[in-house]
């Protein structure tokens, strides 16, 4: 018989009647009914009832090894009987009568309980993430991610896609985010930087002539904690192609992500290709927002011409300093409560707005508030424009265009949750597409790049030299899912002279783009094949298929929302001798406030 076990703890069933066996695991729970002490015994596979009778000899160890002690156990495989069958066990139908009892590993006084749900809250779960891993959910969330990531690789494999892997310590990149910097031990005062993304990478390899690349890679951000955003790395499908226009990307990434999200994820209706592609224009006035949620059927209309020159002089007066005003459908709200539309007014101050103006219609009239000013006619084109029938109502917010959309979006959001009109039973993916290649600063207004500095502006280098810079779309493209955004991706800008320009337009000079991004405008001279590629999240496609609302819990070891490893102790200081190695030295903040 083997040391530790014969079988695993979810392997054994009722065919296996009458062998003798040997588990080892973890104690999961315990039960004491007198004569008889009943313990689960759980591994990686399941979970096995084990039981013994109190006039065994070895009852009194059994009985004193404490919950998540790791024990091995030897005995008989006997049958339940009908009325202690357990269906929700896959092992149900059988227990093991213990024998044979050892303490393999003796657990102390836990600081959380495996076999519960309970939240013991981030600083606990992450100092303790050894023990918050062996629960159920988590565990089979990381399950999850490993399965994802493997039926990935297959996927992009079966496309002719090759794995490769780009360094970790490189150069600093204009991805946006800040830099994780390594100091160099042999060039002094020198620095690496930790790759935000793969991106001037996976550009040469296909300067190299590798026709299709991908990799699961690493990527490092110095950036705030989010819900849907880890702090400092997190890991993408990264992916590139050659000889490729924005359709051909789109064809290559869909098939991998519908069939990812309808292989493991329970059942849900998934988008089928082609998903929808929407221009980013639209999809700030339709959803206020680049990020749709396509699950949410609102949709935002632009009633600026309506609102004009009535008598709500709170609208009409803004709109002849230049600001819009966005409706907000509201379907079937007519039927709601005085409360539900102070709730939502009471929700729009808090975010910062005046409030949101609404009209109910009812009886083929439109009732409320503001709904006075408007005469039959502009009633009329409002209900025509919005969709709009008796039980329905609509809110209205007013102000400068990029505000009123981005509120907008947020209201949209919240009247569909609240109406529950967002279901959960649906993966809805879109493209938004046709991303300005610039926008100016809100404080400085110096032109910037919107998105990916290395995109391709549709029209090449006459639209850069001829058109108004604001004007000048890129093709560059986003994949979202639910509301949640997966990946940005670019056709590539191949070309030398379109880069030196496209970075004019953003203020580097000729010397600066050579010194940043010299590794990638040397090989561009040396034939550049037209490219381009994406990079879905793997961290956001695993938090959507596990359901859950926080990359915490599908990764495997977190940071804290303060980018602290509590249980290996990172960020710590360094030694002495360490910093003299590498020519450091620390300067501590200065304290402020009063002595």
């Amino acid at each position: 018989m083997h040391e530790y076990r014969t079988h695993r703890c979810g392997d054994l069933r009722k065919e296996n009647a009458g062998e003798k066996v040997r588990l080892s695991g973890w104690i999961h729970r315990k039960r004491d009914h007198g004569n008889l002490l009943f313990i689960d015994l759980r591994d990686h596979y399941g979970i096995t009832q084990c039981v013994i009778d109190v006039s065994s000899p070895i009852f009194q160890s059994v009985e004193n090894a404490r919950l998540e002690t790791v024990i091995r156990v030897t005995g008989e495989i006997v049958k339940r009987s009908d009325d202690t069958i357990n269906a929700s066990l896959s092992t149900g139908d059988i227990e093991l009568n213990i024998s044979e009892f050892d303490v393999l590993g003796e657990a102390g006084n836990l600081p959380l309980q495996v076999n519960s749900d309970d939240d013991y809250g981030e600083e606990t779960r992450l100092r303790y993430r050894f023990l918050d891993l062996r629960r159920d959910r988590i565990h089979k969330n990381i399950v999850l991610r490993s399965r994802v990531i493997s039926d990935i690789r297959r996927r992009m494999t079966d496309q002719g896609f090759i794995e490769f892997q780009t360094p970790i310590l490189t150069s600093t990149s204009p991805e946006g985010a800040r830099d994780f910097l390594v100091p160099s031990r042999l060039h002094p005062g020198e620095f690496y930087a930790l790759p935000q993304a793969p991106q001037q990478f996976k550009q040469l390899i296909m300067i190299a002539g590798f026709d299709r690349y991908f990799q699961i890679a690493p990527c490092f951000r110095d950036e705030d904690a989010r819900a849907d955003r880890s702090p400092g790395e997190f890991y993408q499908l990264d992916m590139e192609m050659s000889f490729v226009s924005q359709d051909d990307v789109f064809d290559a990434l869909e098939p991998v992500l519908h069939g990812i999200f309808s292989e493991f994820g329970n059942k849900k209706v998934v988008t089928s290709p082609p998903f929808p592609r929407i221009p980013y224009d639209e999809a700030l006035l339709k959803y206020g927002t680049d990020k749709p949620d396509l699950r949410n059927p609102i949709e935002i209309e632009d009633v600026t011409e309506i609102w004009r020159g009535t008598e709500f002089k709170i609208f009409a007066s803004a709109i002849d300093k230049g600001s819009v005003v966005r409706a907000i459908p509201a379907p079937g709200a007519g039927s709601k409560p005085r409360s539900f539309f102070d709730k939502l007014n009471d929700w729009a101050r808090a975010e910062g707005a005046g409030g949101l103006g609404y009209i109910v219609f009812e009886k083929g009239e439109g009732k409320g508030p503001i709904a006075r000013f408007l005469d039959d006619e502009r009633i009329n084109k409002l209900k025509v424009q919005a969709d709009l029938k008796d039980g329905d109502a609509v809110f209205f917010t007013c102000a400068a265009e990029l505000t009123a959309s981005q509120f907008a979006g947020k209201a949209r959001t919240r009247i569909g949750v609240d109406l529950e009109l967002i279901t959960d039973d649906r993966f809805d993916f879109c493209w938004v597409v046709d991303y300005p290649m610039y926008e100016a600063d809100h404080h400085t207004g110096e032109l910037q790049f919107s998105h990916n500095p290395f995109s391709m502006p549709q029209g090449g280098l006459e639209a850069l030299e001829k058109l108004d810079p604001l004007e000048i779309k890129a093709y560059q493209y986003d994949i979202v899912c639910n509301g949640i955004e997966l990946s940005s991706g670019a056709i590539r800008n191949h070309r030398p002279e379109i880069m030196y320009k496209a970075f004019q337009i953003a203020g580097y000079t000729t010397e600066e783009v050579e010194t940043r991004f010299g590794g990638m405008l040397n090989a561009l001279k040396y034939g550049a094949p037209p490219h381009g590629g994406s990079a879905p999240g793997i961290d956001r496609i695993v938090m959507l298929l596990a359901n859950e609302e926080n990359i915490r819990e599908i990764t495997m070891f977190p940071m804290t929302q303060q980018a602290q490893d509590l249980m290996m102790g990172a960020p710590a200081p360094a030694d002495r001798s360490h910093l003299d190695e590498l020519h450091l030295d620390v300067i501590k903040k200065p304290e402020t406030g009063d002595n």
